[in-house]
């Protein structure tokens, strides 16, 4: 990895082929009988994705005439804090905003970031050259796969996962090695465990902490073991930081440009979907080594053009009074974390509280598989969870749920559970 703040040119590339280790599905979706050019096997032979099958599902069940309570989605029900919206409105006033963004952000978002990174994190950013704009997380990480992934590299992701950390190596012909996450180990990678050969043929680690879907969380020490790794075998190392706000009982989420040589190896997402009610702007930003800067920003050169002018002056002032905008969007996912907490322990669940994001991890009782539940639940009491498996095959055997529902909504999908008869039972 070059040192920080040189600079080098990268051309765009395409390129073809997937394969997937230790055991993902794959399904091939190729027609039989295609009447037009048919779309090339990297799309065709990717996993099946489960959250197409869940929305199918509940088109299915509302057709029938069922009233869902969707607790499967991520998307933050709460809008936009009216401050932001006003940033946005006086922005988009000014025509100056009405032409296409700069492709790196604006200057007025580039330098919010960096004085949020300094203020919550104590890390001092070039706003220049170590951060980018990117249109919400899972664009920018997708940007970022396809940068440094090719047939001849492994990317390293965790078997329980947000899709897009794993999908996108597919798609541009890379090989993904799984590494196991398991509840008696906090969810974290054994990263000693990943074999040489493995190891020296990675060019990406891609780690989620505060963790979607698990809710586990990672110390300063685990992102000083990935740093070190990373460092040894010249590994990117990517962190997707997106729920670093949504916190609870006085845990701090750290971020891995805290450790001492972590701007040699690693990059870091931030997103104001969830901290700020963003997710339709779609922004956020990419923050660290200054080549992986550079590299994700000649991918979105030949992408796109980015978000609008006019929404990342809103998000920069979203960044810039991030104090007292996300405190109250943390304290409504706790009230909401502690009613799904109660209501699954009352129906026989060993529910733990988690420390962070907006989501809470159960087991799947026993008679079933992951899909199988969500489906039990949506035909038995018309409510909606995202099964494990949507995450990869780590996943298998436990659902999600989502803190995305008021909490009388929250109550009243405890109480239709109870009223079928669900309750917990071991596998």
């Amino acid at each position: 990895m070059a040192t920080r703040h040189s600079r080098r040119t990268y051309a765009a590339s395409g390129q073809c082929g997937l394969a997937i280790d230790n055991h993902m599905r794959i399904t091939n979706t190729t027609a039989t009988t295609p009447t037009t050019a048919g779309p090339t096997h990297r799309l065709t032979t990717l996993p099946t994705y489960v959250f197409a099958w869940l929305d199918e599902l509940k088109a299915a069940a509302r057709s029938r005439g069922a009233q869902l309570i969707d607790l499967g989605i991520g998307n933050p029900d709460q809008p936009t804090p009216p401050t932001v919206v006003d940033a946005i409105a006086r922005a988009y006033a000014d025509p100056r905003t009405h032409g296409y963004p700069p492709f790196r952000g604006t200057p007025t978002f580039l330098h919010a970031a960096a004085r949020f990174m300094g203020r919550r994190f104590g890390v001092a950013i070039d706003p220049e050259h170590e951060v980018v704009c990117v249109s919400g997380g899972k664009e920018g990480i997708a940007h970022l796969v396809m940068a440094f992934t090719d047939e001849e590299s492994i990317a390293l992701v965790p078997d329980i996962h947000y899709p897009v950390h794993s999908r996108v190596a597919g798609l541009v012909g890379g090989r993904v090695h799984l590494l196991p996450l398991r509840r008696e180990s906090g969810f974290l990678p054994d990263l000693e465990a990943i074999p040489e050969s493995v190891a020296r043929r990675a060019r990406l680690l891609i780690v989620n902490y505060p963790h979607n879907p698990t809710g586990a969380i990672a110390s300063l020490g685990f992102y000083e073991s990935a740093v070190a790794f990373c460092s040894r075998y010249d590994i990117v190392l990517v962190s997707d930081l997106a729920y670093s706000e949504i916190t609870f009982d006085g845990f701090v989420a750290p971020s891995v440009l805290e450790v001492s040589g972590a701007m040699n190896v690693a990059v870091e997402f931030h997103s104001l979907s969830k901290t700020f009610n963003m997710a339709g702007s779609r922004i956020g930003f990419a923050v660290g080594n200054s080549d992986v800067i550079e590299a994700l920003y000649a991918v979105r050169t030949n992408m796109g053009y980015g978000t609008p002018a006019a929404i990342q002056e809103g998000a920069a002032f979203a960044l810039d009074h991030a104090e007292e905008l996300a405190r109250p969007v943390a304290r409504r996912y706790q009230e909401r974390r502690d009613l799904v907490i109660e209501g699954f322990r009352s129906l026989g669940w060993e529910a733990r509280p988690t420390p962070a994001t907006m989501f809470i991890w159960l087991e799947v009782p026993k008679g079933f598989d992951s899909q199988g539940w969500s489906q039990h639940l949506i035909d038995r009491a018309g409510v909606v969870v995202t099964p494990g498996n949507a995450f990869g095959p780590g996943g298998e055997g436990y659902f999600r749920v989502s803190l995305v529902a008021a909490p009388n909504v929250i109550r009243e999908a405890i109480a239709r559970l109870r009223r079928s008869g669900i309750r917990f039972a071991r596998s």
